[in-house]
């Protein structure tokens, strides 16, 4: 089958990084550095961009990446950068059954260097990653939901998605129970599911929630209102006759959540008509709800455009819907946004 080695490498390189992420996610050390935007960046985002990087470039060595991180702040900060290096030797070492397939890193020095491979800068042509090593890091922060995401783009098309989301439920009817779920999908060969911690699981076939009536739907928005527009986003669901409140949570969870029927909408619509969404942000979780039977669009109905370089500077905001709704949900969108309308 197509990209099923693909599929695999990407599967491994992110199950290796979320071991170095968990560790820090339970850890009282996060290492925080703000950078230019005022967004926050950990020790476990350097570290978990150097683990996939270093996975994708051993298996794919002519492939580009587009990473969210640079090396700038740990070159800056030899007490960060140590830190850094710790973590990734020590996910290195536990990890050495993976050394054949996913290489291995040698020093700091190359880690670094490593971190700087995901400066690719997109396009059109060619085969390119788009990782995101922590996506929600405020959520990560705050002890929430968070993701690590890995897409493939071939000439402008997402072809394989994978994402683990460590914190939620591998059964969402039991909440309480184990957590960490895998879900990876490949374009025309469907999206599967598996704890995030079984490398020999087999995973199963998932698929977006049957639901066709408004009343009974739920939606999907980002806790964090700076990236989405609550206010707007609830008068839609009002209108839609959508009665549930909405499920909150960070990162490409949301993508998860509505591929495995946990969730039949997930809308981000934009806060500025400059803003531009990131393409790391959006290509493994776009792929796997598609193949899990969903739509995605913008606001204005287009697909999203991973053609553009390192953001999705053709489109405007995300409509992500059981097939059924999507067209419903589009229409009641363009409604609200009257001012956008093309």
């Amino acid at each position: 089958m197509p990209y099923t080695n693909e599929r695999r490498i990407a599967e491994l390189a992110i199950q290796r990084a979320c071991i170095l992420t968990e560790r820090v996610y339970n850890s009282q050390v996060k290492g925080t550095i703000m950078k230019g935007d005022k967004s926050p960046v950990t020790i476990a985002d350097f570290g978990a961009q150097a683990l996939i990087i270093s996975s994708v470039s051993h298996a794919f060595p002519e492939d580009s990446i587009v990473g969210e991180e640079d090396s700038s702040d740990l070159r800056a900060d030899k007490a960060k950068r140590d830190l850094v290096w710790g973590l990734v030797k020590d996910t290195l070492d536990a990890t050495k059954d993976l050394t054949s397939e996913l290489g291995d890193i040698k020093d700091s020095e190359e880690m670094l260097a490593v971190i700087d491979r995901g400066t690719h800068q997109g396009g059109a042509v060619g085969r390119i990653w788009a990782l995101d090593p922590i996506d929600g890091t405020k959520g990560f922060l705050r002890g929430d939901q968070y993701a690590v995401c890995l897409g493939l783009i071939v000439d402008g098309k997402v072809q394989v998605g994978a994402l683990v989301c460590p914190n939620l439920p591998v059964d969402p009817e039991a909440p309480e129970g184990e957590k960490g779920i895998l879900l990876s999908a490949v374009r025309g060969q469907g999206a599967t599911m598996r704890p995030w911690s079984t490398p020999s699981a087999q995973g199963t076939p998932i698929s977006m929630s049957s639901v066709t009536d408004f009343s009974k739907a739920r939606f999907c928005e980002g806790v964090e209102a700076g990236h989405s527009s609550h206010s707007e986003q609830a008068s839609i669901a009002k209108s839609l006759g959508i009665t549930a409140p909405s499920i909150q949570l960070d990162s490409q969870a949301k993508y998860a959540s509505i591929s495995r029927g946990v969730g039949e909408i997930y809308l981000r619509l934009p806060v500025s008509l400059s803003y531009e969404e990131k393409i790391w942000d959006h290509a493994a979780g776009s792929l796997i709800v598609e193949e899990a039977g969903g739509v995605i669009t913008d606001i204005y109905g287009k697909e999203l455009d991973f053609r553009q370089g390192r953001t999705l500077r053709a489109n405007k905001g995300i409509v992500a819907a059981q097939t059924a709704l999507h067209p419903a949900v589009l229409k009641a969108v363009k409604e609200e946004l009257k001012v956008l309308e093309l």
